[in-house]
């Protein structure tokens, strides 16, 4: 049986961009990231400017494996997140969306540009999609587009993810209770 998708976005749940910028969250490590890569997705490119300062608790990593989920990266780090991010916290290489032609286009529907291609990409698998830009038009598409079980889980950008966050993700990873039968 596959395990249900949880699509990780970076900036925001793992990376607290939001956070007062001159204290770095408890537990939190700092990564300079080169903007030259930071900028590729959106087209910007600028040796002269500062590295992008990126927050990761490495910990989470070992957390986000006891899950119970398989692993995918929904972010506009794309493949540059195994690069990157994924050392920082212990994860082996995922595997990521290619968002291509939809990357940071917006629709005039007002559903998130990632959310079309997530649903894509689950193909029917139950996922939970964990990202700071969701909302209730993302939630409506997902079950009007989406046959499985799926959660649009938000979190706070200045503050990332926390226990209770986990916790939510493990009740969607673990299997429905099927009903039993009384003889």
């Amino acid at each position: 049986m596959n395990r249900p998708l949880l699509f990780l976005d970076v900036d925001g749940p793992l990376n607290p961009y939001a956070a007062k910028p001159e204290r770095r969250p408890a537990g939190y490590t700092t990564l300079r990231v080169p903007r030259s890569v930071a900028d590729e997705d959106s087209g910007g490119f600028s040796s002269r400017r500062r590295p992008l300062r990126v927050w990761l608790n490495p910990e989470h990593g070992r957390l986000l494996l006891r899950l119970g989920f398989e692993l995918c990266w929904a972010t506009t780090w794309m493949g540059d997140a195994n690069r990157w991010i994924a050392p920082v916290l212990g994860l082996p290489e995922l595997p990521f969306v290619d968002f291509g032609d939809v990357l940071l286009r917006e629709r005039p529907d007002g559903v998130h540009w990632k959310t079309g291609p997530l649903v894509d990409h689950a193909g029917g698998r139950p996922f939970a999609w964990v990202d700071d830009e969701q909302n209730e038009l993302d939630r409506a598409y997902v079950t009007a587009h989406h046959p499985g079980r799926g959660l649009l889980h938000h979190v706070d950008p200045r503050i990332g993810l926390r226990d209770g966050d986990f916790r939510a993700l493990a009740d969607l990873a673990r299997p429905p209770a099927v009903p039993r039968t009384v003889i």
